[in-house]
């Protein structure tokens, strides 16, 4: 699975590849804000992508909704503190597929991208 990985804080760009790596997926991407994911999206076509909520420039529902309407099929897995409950409840109307709350466990990531791995490969 190609995974496009969203979100501002490097250190957490470099803990998700190494996690999503080490389980056999391909990273093939990851941007710092918003704006940037919806245009890497548009470039790179991943199955997935880990959004962060709170970024500069423009937020994860923002970004989010943006990149639906390139294709509303594409899976989007919520990664935000427990303190954005209202960001993370909109960003699931807005099409996520699912969310994880951090702080979390590298196997929360991993038993989220394999309940959404069927929907990848369909």
């Amino acid at each position: 699975m190609k995974i496009m990985i969203v979100d501002d804080a490097i250190f957490m760009r470099h803990m998700l590849s190494g996690i999503f790596e080490k389980a056999g997926h391909s990273v093939c991407g990851m941007a710092a804000s918003g704006s940037e994911a919806i245009e890497r999206f548009a470039e790179l076509k991943p199955d997935l992508i880990t959004m962060d909520i709170i970024m500069p420039d423009m937020n994860g529902v923002v970004a989010l909704k943006e990149i639906k309407k390139i294709d509303p099929e594409v899976n989007v897995l919520i990664i935000s503190a427990l303190g954005h409950k209202s960001l993370i409840s909109e960003a699931v109307k807005a099409g996520a597929s699912a969310y994880v709350i951090k702080p979390f466990k590298p196997e929360q990531i991993l038993e989220a991208v394999e309940q959404l791995n069927g929907h990848c490969d369909a």
